[in-house]
């Protein structure tokens, strides 16, 4: 199963890497594409962040095609090596949601609209793949779970020591009385 999971996982990080490659080497192939999700993202990051974080950003759209592909190249790498796969798969699905939100079919016209619908599914369905790639586990449980259980056997082992500490009280008590009632005797009979 594992060997499965890293084939379909490379299989589909090799749509990244190749393409990340390419928007990269020659950002200027792809940026006439790209123009209406810069046009809208650049200007609504340059809002939303803070100024320190802002700078970062690219300022054209051939510079945001550029760190995309470079997103990608590395996103891809790392699901494929599965070196920070979750992580990486992480960017990827970031990565896609310019291009699920760029192959809106009711903004084209006429026989765009077809192909438009077939590049949305196709997108739509990458974003999916590495989504659950991001969630992937393979079967080992994520932090969240392994919280959970850490807690549960906290309680566990705190609700057993309080009843052996309860219990240890008890003899203890017992000891004690049984002590005192001796020493109470001793007492009695050295005073007659």
């Amino acid at each position: 199963m594992t060997i499965l999971r890293a084939v379909a996982r490379t299989m589909l990080a090799s749509y990244f890497i190749v393409n990340g490659y390419k928007a990269m080497r020659h950002p200027e192939e792809f940026a006439e594409a790209a123009e209406p999700v810069a046009e809208t993202l650049l200007p609504l990051a340059n809002r939303t962040l803070p100024k320190q974080a802002a700078v970062y950003l690219p300022q054209d759209t051939t510079a945001l095609v550029k760190a995309t592909g470079i997103a990608q190249l590395i996103g891809g790498l790392s699901l494929a090596t599965g070196i920070g796969r979750r992580v990486g798969a992480g960017v990827l699905a970031a990565t896609m949601l310019p291009h699920v939100v760029a192959s809106n079919p009711l903004a084209a016209k006429g026989g765009e609209r077809e192909s438009r619908y077939a590049l949305l599914s196709k997108n739509v369905a990458i974003l999916g793949g590495v989504a659950l790639a991001a969630m992937d586990t393979e079967g080992r449980p994520n932090l969240a779970w392994k919280a959970r259980a850490q807690k549960e056997i906290f309680a566990r082992e705190s609700s057993r020591a309080k009843l052996l500490a309860e219990k240890k009280a008890r003899q203890l008590a017992k000891a004690a009385k049984k002590t005192a009632g001796k020493a109470t005797k001793e007492i009695a009979s050295v005073i007659s």
